[in-house]
């Protein structure tokens, strides 16, 4: 197959990109070539895919197999590239967002039929938003749309929601014998996967002709509590962990920013059914637990002092709030 990345270099689609040229994918990647990340195998198209003027000349004379998105989080991203790939794939893969499911969900069991509503994060809305007119071009135009909804997937990030992602702070104030903040009682349900893992559900995905038209999520199987997910990144560093346990509501009280990702997402318990893609991609199962993943996630980091982004306001902020909490409790 001939595949376009637009992006291709991130968090979760490099170890797509490795897996796919693995596959015997000819493998493209349209991007401003500006991140640095060299993947040996994958052909380079350079242009900015945010200024449509020059994507013309850029994409003249190719035709596609399958053309993923990784970078679409807009209605006017998605039009962008109906406007560029209608007529010109035989697949648009959109990569949404499993935040996308009903917040306050009805039921923690999530399935691809379950409904998309998230009036706490704009991220969300904006991805539902992108789902409903890929759909519609589907429906009327037979646009040939596949979305994949992942969930926490990690690989050069720190899933956790406070002092992680794309900071190394959490993970210095643990290595540090500092406090760190765990939402909730710590005792709500997440399902973490690794980008190598999601990656085999995806590389599945590509050409498949019963996939175009759907929705599925891919994750692990692996249900783990936020204390477990916490605990295991101490584990990681032969450190222990010292938790202190936050409301969300009080923690989005001192920083707004966070309602999305809390209580639009990880306050709640939620448990994937990965019935769907295991049946589009017989034998896809996620090998990698949490407690081994991390330890790898981890040595990334180390391997690069410059990866350690340690943030002195975020170290305040959670001396902050710990501190009001901990008076609050007396």
């Amino acid at each position: 197959m001939k595949v376009l990345f637009i992006g291709g270099t991130g968090n979760i689609s490099t170890s797509v990109s490795r897996l796919a040229l693995q596959q015997g994918i000819e493998l493209y990647h349209l991007n401003r070539g500006k991140r640095g990340t060299n993947i040996p195998g994958v052909k380079t198209i350079t242009a900015d895919i945010f200024q449509p003027a020059g994507m013309a000349a850029a994409l003249a004379g190719h035709t596609w197999d399958a053309v993923v998105d990784w970078i679409a989080y807009l209605e006017s991203d998605v039009e962008r590239d109906f406007q560029l790939f209608n007529g010109k794939t035989k697949q648009f893969v959109f990569i949404s967002s499993a935040s996308a499911y009903q917040r306050p969900a009805t039921s923690p069991f999530i399935t691809e039929s379950t409904p998309l509503a998230n009036p706490f994060w704009e991220y969300s809305r904006n991805k539902i938003a992108c789902e409903e007119r890929l759909i519609s071009w589907y429906r009327k135009e037979g646009f040939p749309v596949t979305i994949v909804r992942p969930s926490l997937t990690y690989d050069t990030v720190i899933p956790v929601p406070v002092g992680g992602w794309t900071e190394y702070t959490t993970v210095d104030r643990i290595k540090k014998g500092e406090k760190i903040i765990v939402h909730g009682d710590g005792s709500s349900l997440w399902t973490i996967t690794h980008a190598d893992d999601f990656a085999k559900g995806f590389v599945g995905l590509l050409g498949h002709q019963q996939a175009i038209g759907h929705a599925i999520h891919i994750t692990s199987d692996e249900v783990l509590t936020w204390d477990q997910i916490h605990i295991a990144i101490g584990d990681a560093l032969g450190k222990e962990v010292r938790i202190v346990h936050i409301a969300s509501d009080f923690l989005v009280a001192f920083n707004e920013e966070l309602r999305g990702g809390l209580i639009g997402d990880k306050a709640t318990s939620v448990v994937f059914d990965n019935s769907k893609i295991k049946r589009l991609v017989p034998g896809y199962t996620a090998t990698i637990p949490f407690k081994q993943g991390i330890k790898r996630t981890i040595d990334w980091f180390e391997a690069d002092p410059s990866r350690r982004v340690v943030k002195a306001e975020t170290n305040a902020w959670i001396e902050k709030v710990i501190a009001r909490y901990e008076a609050a409790m007396k």
